[in-house]
């Protein structure tokens, strides 16, 4: 089949929510109205438990190594491990840019990454999950696991392929797509208000019209000023 077609299919393939229909199937909720509103495994960690979590990222993840190991082996070309790598990176396009969800609010595609990478060089990519899970465990901030992990894994490249290797190339602009994708992530941590693995984000309520005023801690307006003309001595 033309390569063409594949890369449709992997970007369906990359699109398809598990985490939004995890929260409908679970709880009948939007996961991007809870939690962080992000659509990957951690925010379904806090808002839908371990069980399901775990679930939704082996599905993000087979949704990156899907294309890469079988997509080849169906297109005629003569450049099948190209091929590979443009159907990875259709599929974590298809994750972040879901046409499911009419092209917003998907993930930050590091599951689906690791996916890709898992079936491209399995063995680099081991390593930098190895370290993921380590400053997961040792600091608690999965932000921040994800960015080591996104430095980690073209540098163990560099080393096991060489740094004019298509798969180094690629997994630079991969990396530097998680750092952009993580831009927010990034200035809590320096701030210190990025959430820990495991914490709750309080949930988003609407405001209280219905109370008073002083009662919401709002500034009440002051009182008119009295007047005295009319108390005035003749």
């Amino acid at each position: 089949m033309h390569p063409g077609v594949w890369l449709g299919v992997a970007y369906v393939l990359g699109s398809i929510p598990a985490a939004y229909i995890a929260g409908k199937l679970a709880r009948g909720i939007d996961l991007r109205e809870h939690g962080s509103g992000n659509l990957g495994a951690t925010n379904a960690y806090r808002v839908l438990g371990a069980r399901i979590a775990s679930v939704v990222m082996a599905f993000d993840a087979a949704k990156g190594a899907v294309p890469v190991l079988l997509f080849p082996r169906l297109t005629e070309t003569a450049y099948p491990d190209l091929w590979a790598i443009g159907y990875g990176l259709a599929a974590i396009v298809g994750h972040v840019r879901p046409v499911f969800l009419l092209w917003k609010g998907g993930g930050k595609g590091v599951a689906t990454a690791t996916g890709v990478f898992l079936g491209l060089a399995w063995l680099p990519t081991l390593l930098s999950f190895a370290v993921w899970l380590a400053v997961v465990f040792s600091s608690g901030y999965v932000s921040l696991a994800s960015l080591c992990a996104a430095i980690v894994l073209p540098v163990a490249l560099a080393f096991t392929e060489g740094v004019r290797s298509p798969h180094f190339m690629v997994a630079v602009s991969v990396s530097v797509f998680v750092f952009w994708s993580h831009r927010a992530n990034i200035g809590r941590l320096r701030t210190g208000g990025e959430h820990r693995f495991g914490s709750k984000h309080p949930e988003k309520s609407p405001p209280d019209t219905a109370s008073p005023a002083w009662e919401r801690g709002a500034s009440s307006p002051a009182p008119p000023a009295r007047s005295d003309a009319g108390s005035a001595p003749s």
